[in-house]
């Protein structure tokens, strides 16, 4: 007959789960501070951490940074022009330091920095009355100055030079002769020094567009411009073909005379002459 197999009895069930073994952790390094420096007491404290120090240390005993920050701190103070020339300001460099080596170039170059900062000095000296009046002059108000006296080369009957600087743009010089009139001059004269920044120039005969062909118009004009030191100096200006006042700067100083010599024109031919009909100075006017 069958014979049942044997049952085997189920396993208890643990009272404590299981575990992984543990990771080995190692212990936190302990931070000591230092301990007192023997002969420390009543040394002098570092300007860093403030633990006093021997009076023979460079350097702290706990941070390690340099005591003589105050000497650092007074050197830092002395103005640049001290630290460039005095070259005998040289800290005695500690025991352990490399000291920097000084070579002739060093030197060198510190008297050249030295010459080309007092250079500068002395240019800027020079310079700075003119443009101290160069600013003046950009920002002054403007007001019309009018000559004393005026010439010309030459001049067509009824049409002389004083026409140009009269305030009138129906009235012209001429030259009195057909062309370009290259070499024909016009001159304004000042009894007393007079200081211009400005000028308009109307050519023609008249600032009406439908008159701007009855005469050549000046093209390029040279001003020679006589300074209150009897000096001369000269001023290219170039017009436009066109009708009306053009205003051009003339910052030129204090003159006493000004020439405006004609070197070319617009619309030269044999019946038509040069012609132009004002000619106006500007100043810097007496409310500035």
């Amino acid at each position: 007959m069958p014979v049942a197999d044997e049952e085997h009895p189920a396993p208890a069930t643990p009272s404590v789960a299981p575990v992984l073994p543990g990771r080995p952790v190692a212990d936190r390094p302990t931070v000591r501070a230092p301990g007192p420096e023997t002969g420390a007491v009543g040394g002098p404290p570092c300007p860093w951490c403030g633990t006093p120090n021997r009076p023979d240390r460079h350097h702290c005993a706990r941070c390690a940074m340099p005591l003589a920050r105050g000497e650092e701190e007074d050197e830092a103070r002395l103005p640049w022009w001290r630290r460039i020339l005095d070259g005998r300001r040289n800290a005695v460099p500690w025991a352990g330091e490399r000291p920097r080596l000084r070579r002739t170039f060093d030197r060198v170059l510190r008297w050249i920095v030295a010459a080309v900062v007092i250079g500068l000095v002395v240019f800027l000296g020079m310079k700075a009355p003119a443009g101290i009046q160069a600013t003046r002059d950009h920002f002054a108000k403007r007001s019309l100055v009018s000559p004393d006296d005026f010439a010309a080369s030459r001049n067509f009957p009824g049409h002389k030079p004083d026409l140009a600087f009269d305030g009138l743009s129906n009235t012209w010089w001429g030259p009195g002769v057909s062309g370009p009139a290259q070499g024909e001059w016009v001159e304004a004269r000042f009894d007393e020094p007079t200081r211009l920044l400005n000028l308009i120039i109307t050519p023609g005969v008249s600032t009406k567009s439908n008159r701007i062909r009855e005469s050549a118009l000046p093209h390029r004009v040279t001003a020679t411009i006589t300074m209150k030191d009897g000096k001369t100096k000269t001023r290219e200006l170039v017009l436009d073909q066109g009708p009306g006042g053009q205003t051009r700067a003339f910052g030129v100083g204090e003159v006493t005379k000004v020439r405006f010599t004609v070197d070319s024109a617009y619309g030269a031919t044999k019946k038509k002459q040069l012609a132009i009909a004002e000619i106006e100075f500007f100043g810097p006017s007496g409310d500035n």
